[in-house]
């Protein structure tokens, strides 16, 4: 049976390094080739995305297959920026491990993706459970996104966060592996949490 979580307000963690970097001082680092690899900046911190765990990438691996599946490659992103509206749009950008667009992804060859376009972000969570649970998720819903999975490596579950009020998400709902989950906007399509989840 799904299980609510403790109702708590879900707030920024502080960020780790002193200085709020901006977006555009980020692309200027990337053009001088003082930022390099995989990352993304969440509320003015610069997240390394560099390497992952065999698990998470497995996780990864099973999400792509059942969105594609569900949605067609033209409105699925794997690990690609979106944009967040202010007050977040100056000092984030961040890159979901998956999102799916209302739209076809080709709309968006030379920008990215606004969030008034995502139906859905999903986060593979395996070290960053606390992060994804807390600073990934007062991101998405001020940036009003409508549903926030998080994929729990280690719990063997998934958080579902949906319908943000006021820039906030209600307490998540915990699904177990061998409980079912579906996205709003396919309901009639079900999927079993532990097809999601890397093997035990």
């Amino acid at each position: 049976m799904p299980q609510l979580l403790d109702n708590v307000k879900y707030t920024h963690e502080p960020a780790h390094n002193p200085v709020r970097w901006t977006r555009q001082q980020c692309r200027a680092m990337l053009e001088n080739g003082l930022l390099t690899g995989r990352y993304e900046l969440i509320d003015g911190e610069i997240i390394n995305k560099m390497g992952q765990k065999r698990s998470h990438a497995l996780a990864i691996i099973r999400i792509t297959a059942w969105l594609i599946g569900l949605f067609g490659p033209q409105f699925v992103q794997f690990q690609l920026p979106i944009e967040v509206p202010q007050p977040d749009n100056d000092t984030s950008e961040p890159e979901p491990d998956a999102a799916v667009l209302d739209c076809p992804a080709t709309d968006f060859i030379d920008t990215t993706p606004p969030a008034s376009h995502v139906q859905l972000v999903v986060e593979v969570s395996d070290t960053t459970l606390s992060y994804d649970r807390n600073t990934k998720a007062a991101l998405y819903a001020r940036a009003g996104i409508a549903e926030y999975w998080i994929i729990d490596i280690e719990g063997r579950r998934v958080l579902i966060y949906r319908a943000p009020v006021a820039g906030t998400y209600a307490a998540p709902i915990a699904y177990s592996a061998r409980e079912t989950v579906a996205c709003l906007v396919r309901p009639d399509a079900p999927i079993l949490v532990a097809d999601l989840l890397p093997p035990a």
